[in-house]
């Protein structure tokens, strides 16, 4: 499904920032345990990683769509959800994994084509994925297995919603501590919306940024807090209290706010943070998935520290490469990373957003 802010669309006026890039950047080449090739080396210091491209494929008779969403649950197994090929004779849209990247099993033929945020939660001792639907626009909770625990769809329960038909299409999920949870319409109105554990609608975090008319381009006087593509969310709990950190995307920065919704800081860094996708954590740092060429590790305050795989010189304008053949990828670099989590042993996995998928694994080194 296309959603009414097109992607096209989206990646076309976010093409400056392409010109930020200067120098391609370095990465060194390590052999590989798996292969006679060596493997590109990307990042530096502590953030040192080994680049294994399809380290994930998908099962025979399946062809990888746009590779979206990622999660790993307790006893290690990795879930990666995509919109499948055309091409696929498979229809189904999460593929699970061992901790070794062993295949186990698939589920979800329902969300083909939709496929987009994977989020997992625990809940009373028992493990539960969200997924956000961008074709049914839907968010669904299913058990591990893929069976449907209850479904979400046009957030009636909102006034701005209920006035009049607006687009709903939500993108991501982000959980709080104490069981609320809140949903990102990244792809319809721009709102991020916040509910109990039950699923009572709680309000609204921030606002959408203003109509531009068509032909027009997007002001950059906006109020503290105008979501462009509110994309990713997540609840960062490194600090002393937690707070809820918002990737919008089409703004190029990331804010975060108190879990009641006041806004504490905007984080703008044109050439290190361009385009957010979503988050993931795992002692002091978190990982942030950017559209535009890289996976950024980020510190306890939300500055970026490194930058992996950075391809933005290479790839020119964002999502320019998307449609190029594997043999013509660049070893190291990414084209358009779209979620990336840390695994329990520390390496991080990275889906990108291409026609054809792409799920690599950065095993780290130091």
């Amino acid at each position: 499904m296309k959603p009414p802010l097109t992607r096209r669309s989206f990646l076309t006026r976010s093409a400056t920032l392409a010109a930020a890039a200067v120098a391609l950047p370095e990465f060194t080449l390590a052999p590989s345990a798996k292969a006679a090739t060596r493997l590109p080396v990307v990042g530096t210091g502590a953030h040192t990683y080994e680049c294994v491209h399809d380290w994930l494929l998908p099962p025979d008779g399946m062809v990888w769509g746009e590779t979206h969403g990622l999660a790993q649950d307790a006893e290690g197994s990795i879930y990666v959800a995509h919109t499948v090929n055309r091409a696929s004779m498979r229809p189904e849209t999460v593929v699970v994994y061992d901790a070794s990247g062993n295949f186990k099993r698939t589920f979800g033929a329902e969300f083909r084509g939709g496929a987009h945020g994977l989020d997992l939660r625990r809940e009373g001792g028992t493990e539960f994925l969200y997924h956000c639907d961008t074709n049914r626009c839907m968010v669904v909770k299913t058990t591990l297995a893929g069976e449907v625990v209850w479904s979400h769809g046009y957030p009636r329960e909102d006034p701005a919603y209920a006035a009049r038909p607006i687009p709903f299409v939500p993108t991501n999920v982000a959980f709080a501590p104490n069981g609320d949870f809140f949903v990102g319409d990244g792809y319809g109105s721009h709102r991020v919306l916040k509910f109990s554990a039950s699923g009572t609608f709680l309000g609204e975090i921030g606002q959408p940024a203003p109509a531009v008319p068509a032909g027009q381009p997007a002001t950059t006087e906006l109020p503290a807090v105008a979501f462009r593509e509110p994309h990713g969310l997540w609840v960062d709990t490194r600090g002393a209290e937690p707070v809820l950190v918002v990737g919008d995307r089409r703004n190029n920065r990331v804010q975060t706010f108190t879990l009641d919704g006041k806004l504490l800081r905007t984080i703008t860094d044109p050439t290190r943070l361009r385009l957010p996708c979503h988050f993931d954590t795992r002692g002091d740092w978190m990982v942030c998935a950017d559209l535009d060429s890289q996976v950024c590790i980020l510190d306890r305050d939300h500055t970026v520290v490194a930058q992996l795989g950075d391809g933005q010189a290479r790839n020119g304008r964002v999502g320019s490469r998307r449609n190029q053949a594997r043999s013509q990828f660049t070893p190291g670099q990414f084209i358009t990373p779209h979620d990336a989590i840390f695994l329990a042993n520390g390496d991080i996995l990275v889906a990108e957003y291409l026609p054809i998928g792409r799920i690599t694994l950065l095993r780290r080194t130091a």
